[in-house]
């Protein structure tokens, strides 16, 4: 009885159990190629075409807007959004229905017909129709017969997928890939061209193989074969991914454009592009316009003859006319002129140059350009400009003017002030004879005792050479040591004129004494706000002396990595408010510092590492004569009265060029510092200071000696300080397991995240193992500012060891 009660429930789970299963089967139903014995293939039978080892698959898509309407592509198995790579007629596909049907006609003609019975395979795919197979290779490319989807891409193109003169559009239309370097927007307006040559191949190790060039590196992942692609975005930027197997996510590896809103098109008329952060823009409308309806207008109509101008730091818009005005006034006059003239720009490049504006279009703010816009309004209007330079955006303890100035107006006298040039060159010229005629007699006068001290080498106008008695007297006789290094003693010392110094004793210095004044002249050329300045210098028998400023508040080791215990200080943070307050307790003794040393809080501190870049930055790409640091590290980072950064022991190597390459004989620099390549014998660049500041930017961040955490460590010789950094910061989400522990209570993720973001990113950036992956400094002075995009980096590894 209880077993005839069951049998109608056994029976209606089993009939509603076996269409699940029927249609569980015929999701599974994959094809390995599609034959005249397969046709026809409809969206409803819910089947795919596969490649040999399933990493791509093609068939029916449903749109994500209409579930019932179907396009045919190809896409990416191991992504898990399953990235389209190719569909059928690209931008301008025509989805179709459930009864539309992809066959192969008996003549061998492969169809897709509409609902209009229009075949939407072109061009025509036709083949022996017994033999013929539409199959999908393992490369993502789809065949069948004469056709190949290689050949005719949309907006992707996929590792040793050939270009061929090939275009790319972008899924909406509105940009264009062409001649393999172009990128169009709207089919005729070229924004960018991919200045190392045309494109020919996208390689499966991270490079680009360039028509009649050869290889360029230019992935972030060079060296690993992964899946790569190569795609236009709606955004107008070209960017290669690179697929993480492990995730199925993609990671952007490379992209042509670095600042988004200088791509056409990102705003409307009228709007001003701003990025917004690194990854992202907003459109704004300038002073005088305002928006309505989604559209950037005036509020008042403009009136040529009664007009004014508003000043619009870093703007620029498509210039429709390019002028060479002599002066600022010319240039403005020229617009007023014009009734048809918009706005007018000057550029800061000392080429006299001068921007006409008949249209405001693609708008946008950078600092790059150095262009100033004056923008026409009418002289009723009472707004004033919302561009004004970056003075509000970067408040620095060091005073920086960061505003464009404006150049001079035409002056009305001019015979007067070539008068007075004239009359003032020939007064020059001839008290600069008599002095060159009175040297000249002096000189040949004591010419045997100039030979005899090596007077003959003092370099012309350079720093002052002191004799050895001023400064034996000047350190009362070297007693009061204030610092030792691997390169010398410095003593503290005071001059006649009550100026305190700093001299440095040097030791092993190799070379003669030209070599030695060469640099002295190398470094006295040298002026920048944070490098310290060199005074003078002794070169007197085996003497070899140089004569610095003195920096009262010491090294940043001292306010890193102090020496006593974290939970027993009573210490504060030091902010823009409290700096200055602390200046005479910090001016102490050493011992006094020891002990009531301050910390520094998250803005101080950013703006050390940023001042520290440009210092670098200017060694390596502003002087005269390009110049390694070889050895940056804290205790060569002086803090000034207002903690304005200063680098010194500077100019120990010199380039001709900056991408020389130097051979040394041995090691210059400190443990926990030392870039790969010193170590592995390869030839040393500027990129080696770049590593090592990378790691005191990490160490700025943590408050922890590199070295120390190393040797704190479980024992692994491939476990290191960055490796750790990364992967709590990007693996395991933990940002406040890599922050100083002894000011995270100072620590507000609303105001300080973005700081100590970009700077965790660019110290990862610098700490690459390959010089060649790393960026220069001034690139890093521009990452760290955030005037340029900074997309993920890579894990650090040490000494070639890789993660795949």
């Amino acid at each position: 009885m209880s077993t005839l009660y069951f049998l109608p429930l056994i029976s209606l789970l089993i009939s509603s159990i076996s269409p699940l299963i029927a249609q569980q089967q015929q999701q599974e139903h994959k094809l390995s190629s599609f034959s005249t014995s397969d046709s026809p293939w409809s969206p409803a039978m819910n089947q795919t075409l596969v490649s040999t080892n399933s990493t791509f698959a093609a068939g029916f898509r449903s749109l994500p807007t209409s579930p019932q309407l179907y396009i045919f592509s190809v896409w990416c198995l191991g992504s898990r959004d399953k990235t389209i790579i190719w569909s059928l007629n690209g931008t301008i596909t025509s989805p179709v229905n459930q009864s539309s049907s992809l066959v192969i006609t008996p003549a061998g003609i492969l169809q897709l017909n509409d609902s209009t019975g229009n075949n939407l395979w072109q061009p025509t795919a036709f083949g022996d129709p017994k033999q013929t197979k539409l199959v999908l290779g393992e490369d993502g490319n789809l065949v069948f017969g004469n056709w190949s989807s290689f050949n005719y891409p949309t907006d992707t193109v996929l590792s040793n997928q050939a270009f061929d003169g090939r275009i790319l559009v972008s899924k909406n239309g509105k940009y264009l890939f062409r001649n393999n370097q172009d990128l169009v927007f709207n089919s005729s307006n070229v924004y960018e061209t991919y200045s190392p040559g045309q494109i020919g191949r996208l390689n499966s190790n991270g490079t680009f193989t360039i028509i009649n060039s050869g290889s360029v590196p230019v992935m972030a992942d060079l060296g690993s074969v992964r899946l790569r692609r190569m795609t236009l975005d709606n955004d107008g930027n070209l960017r290669v991914y690179s697929l993480r197997s492990r995730s199925g996510t993609w990671r952007i590896v490379w992209q042509v454009i670095q600042e988004l809103c200088t791509i056409n098109g990102v705003c409307g008329p009228n709007y001003i592009c701003m990025p917004n952060g690194t990854i992202s823009t907003f459109c704004v409308c300038p002073s005088g316009f305002e928006e309505q309806n989604g559209i950037c207008q005036r509020r008042i109509p403009l009136t040529p003859a009664d007009s004014k101008f508003l000043r619009l730091d870093f703007v620029t818009f498509h210039a429709d006319q390019y002028l060479q005005a002599s002066n600022f006034t010319s240039c403005k006059d020229g617009c007023l002129a014009n009734s048809s003239c918009l706005a007018y720009a000057v550029q800061f490049d000392g080429q006299k140059f001068c921007m006409h504006y008949q249209s405001l279009l693609y708008g946008y703010w950078s600092p790059g350009p150095e262009v100033t816009t004056f923008l026409r309004v009418s002289n009723s209007e009472t707004a004033i400009s919302n561009f004004t330079g970056m003075t509000s955006k970067v408040n620095t303890i060091c005073t920086t003017v960061i505003s464009l100035p404006v150049p001079p107006d035409q002056s009305q006298t001019t015979a007067r002030n070539i008068a007075i040039l004239t009359t003032v060159y020939f007064i020059e010229f001839i008290v600069g004879f008599f002095c060159f005629w009175a040297f000249l007699k002096k000189y040949l006068k004591y010419q045997d005792m100039a030979w005899t001290l090596g007077l003959e080498l003092q370099p012309t106008g350079g720093p002052k050479r002191f004799s050895y008695a001023e400064l034996k007297a000047a350190t009362n006789d070297f007693s009061n040591i204030i610092g030792q290094g691997g390169f010398g003693t410095v003593y503290k010392g005071e001059l006649p004129d009550h100026r305190t110094i700093a001299v440095k004793c040097l030791k092993d210095v190799t070379g003669g004494e030209t070599e030695f004044w060469g640099e002295i002249i190398i470094i006295a050329r040298m002026h920048h706000l944070n490098l310290i300045r060199v005074w003078g210098f002794c070169v007197e028998k085996s003497h070899r002396m140089l004569v610095y400023e003195y920096i009262p508040n010491g090294s940043l080791a001292n306010y890193l990595f102090p020496a006593y215990s974290v939970e027993t200080s009573q210490e504060k943070c030091i902010s823009n408010s409290s700096s200055s307050n602390n200046k005479n307790s910090i001016s102490s003794t050493n011992s006094d510092k020891t002990q009531s040393r301050s910390l520094l809080d998250w803005n101080i501190r950013y703006r050390i590492a940023l001042g520290v870049a440009r210092a670098i930055a200017y060694l390596h790409e502003e002087c005269l004569e390009w110049v390694l640091h070889c050895d940056i590290k804290p205790e060569n980072i002086l803090l000034g009265d207002d903690f304005c950064p200063k680098v010194s022991d500077f100019g120990l190597s010199k380039l001709g060029k900056k991408e020389d390459k130097v051979a040394m004989s041995r090691i210059h620099g400190t443990r926990g510092y030392l870039a790969p390549e010193w170590v592995t014998n390869e030839p040393i660049t500027a990129k080696a200071d770049v590593y090592s500041f990378g790691m005191v930017l990490l160490e700025i961040v943590s408050g922890m000696r590199n070295f120390n955490f190393r040797d704190s460590s479980n024992g692994s010789e491939e476990w290191y300080f960055p490796r750790w950094a990364f992967e709590k910061v990007y693996e395991e989400m933990k940002v406040e397991s890599l922050l100083d522990r002894r000011i995270k209570h100072c620590y507000d993720s609303q105001v300080h995240l973005e700081l100590v973001d970009r700077m965790v990113k660019t110290a990862m950036w610098c700490l690459q193992d390959r010089p060649e992956l790393r960026p220069s400094m001034g690139k890093v002075t521009k990452m760290l500012e955030g005037s340029v995009e900074i997309i993920d980096p890579p894990k650090p590894t040490i000494f070639y060891l890789r993660d795949y």
